[in-house]
């Protein structure tokens, strides 16, 4: 894939919507990097096997993206190591199993799953804007090994099969099952999913060949968009703690919402 001078002007402009978004919003990288990549680099067919390298790109970035939050968190002395150990054997289980899944469906059916997943993703965040989920004490969690365990294989799975990094679910869950703090299931996400989201990324661009797409093309997106994503992540959490929070995820949940329209082909 040669990407003009305009296009890498796109995909890296697309890196930092990424991680502006994400780190504003709270929000995974790869909800704004996948169907961005497909709506601006296209398809070649009816198949849009092309979804497979956009996956693949965007696992990549999501192993920077989380490895430089684990650094944030773990200065912050925020990383809970037994709760970090009780997921992430089942989070990179479930990830590559995901991943494997994923080889089995035709870029068309994966665009559209994931424009689905993000329209779940964005009515739910609306209805927290009434709802809100308590911020639990430490004596409140239920940070067992077998809700650990139901956690890591669920967001895994689902985040290996549509190509996201995983803290997307894994935030609420360990907030609503688990009744983790905020703080701590944002930071035990992060630390995970920045081990367990190598092996996925592995496993995503070593089965893109036998898809008939290219490792290098894969690489070569997630080279342009990691600058941008870098820089934007902190830039949007400094934001995030100056602008109206609320107000910020219903807009960017309403932009998500259109964005997943035009993913599905309904606009």
């Amino acid at each position: 894939m040669n990407l003009s001078s305009a296009q890498v002007g796109s995909v890296a402009g697309i890196g930092l919507a990424a991680g502006l978004l994400g780190g504003l919003a709270g929000i995974g990288g790869s909800l704004v990097m996948i169907p961005a990549l497909g709506l601006t680099l296209g398809f070649s067919d009816g198949r849009r096997q092309e979804q497979h390298l956009y996956m693949a790109a965007a696992m990549v970035v999501n192993v920077v993206v989380a490895a430089s939050a684990t650094r944030q968190h773990a200065r912050r002395g925020a990383i809970d190591r037994t709760l970090v150990v009780g997921i992430l054997p089942w989070l990179a289980g479930f990830n590559v199993i995901g991943v494997l899944l994923s080889n089995l469906f035709d870029g068309r059916s994966l665009k559209l799953a994931l424009a689905g997943f993000i329209a779940f993703y964005c009515v739910y965040q609306l209805v927290l804007l009434f709802r809100r989920i308590p911020d639990f004490s430490r004596e409140q969690e239920r940070g067992t090994p077998k809700n650990l365990a139901f956690i890591g294989a669920g967001a895994g799975l689902v985040a290996g099969l549509l190509g996201l990094g995983g803290g997307v679910l894994m935030v609420p869950m360990l907030q609503l099952l688990a009744r983790l703090g905020i703080r701590r299931a944002v930071a035990c996400s992060a630390a995970a999913m920045s081990i367990s989201a190598v092996f996925a990324s592995i496993a995503k661009l070593s089965s893109l060949p036998s898809l008939g797409l290219s490792v290098w093309d894969a690489i070569t997106i997630a080279a342009v968009m990691t600058p941008g994503a870098l820089i934007g992540a902190p830039i949007g959490a400094r934001l995030a703690h100056v602008l109206p929070l609320p107000a910020v995820r219903a807009s960017v949940s309403v932009l998500l919402l259109i964005a997943a329209a035009r993913v599905a082909g309904l606009l």
